[in-house]
């Protein structure tokens, strides 16, 4: 039998031991998710004091590029990172949906706003459908959404649809900040769907807003 040459061990061991060190010195993984920012108050109506309807939101959805548990960070031109250790802590579209319904329920006072497809559309009478088309991101800069919305009555009087553009700075150099930027990017769409959602309300034979 054959033996290896000691050197040979020591210089397996040392692959070995480097090997560990840099596993133990990876950092860890970051979790992040997208929450509601409509601090603004609810939108205006007519004389009726609040909204009594079902608003569901979704499906949404999103480019391929953005559709991994890694954030997706814009470098240069064309060029895209993938940050290992920035995820998201669900599906980005289901991320997003929520951020929007809750956005939602601020916005129009008394409106019952759900996810889909935790609530089905059946019982809805305004269904808001979501296709995102850009959802940029650089840190040190920023967040850049494109949306395209279209909102439906369930009674089939109606819709009201839009292309809503959206960019925040971001107040930091870090993945938190770069989400917060996302979350008031998604913030200041949202009004522009609420507004789209209490106009198609107030058509005659909706539900009244």
């Amino acid at each position: 039998m054959k033996l290896a040459h000691p050197l040979s061990c020591v210089f397996l061991s040392g692959l070995l031991l480097a090997g560990l060190a840099g596993c133990a010195s990876s950092p860890p993984a970051r979790f992040y998710t997208l929450e509601a920012r409509a601090v603004a108050t609810p939108l205006a109506g007519p004389a009726a004091s609040k909204a009594d309807y079902n608003v569901l939101v979704g499906p949404v959805s999103i480019p391929d590029l953005v559709d991994r548990p890694q954030m997706v960070l814009r470098a240069d031109g064309s060029r895209v990172t993938i940050a290992e250790q920035a995820r998201w802590a669900e599906p980005l579209k289901n991320a997003i949906a929520r951020a929007l319904a809750g956005n939602l329920g601020q916005l129009i006072d008394g409106a019952r706003v759900a996810t889909y497809p935790q609530a089905t559309g059946s019982s809805a009478d305004y269904q808001v459908f979501v296709d995102v088309q850009t959802f940029d991101a650089a840190l040190g800069s920023g967040s850049a959404i494109e949306l395209i919305w279209t909102v439906k009555a369930g009674n089939g009087k109606g819709e009201r649809a839009g292309r809503s553009v959206s960019r925040e700075a971001a107040s930091g150099g870090d993945h938190a900040a770069l989400v917060a930027a996302h979350e008031k990017a998604l913030a200041a769409i949202s009004r522009e769907i609420a507004e789209a959602v209490r106009e198609l309300a107030a058509v005659p034979g909706n539900r009244n807003p």
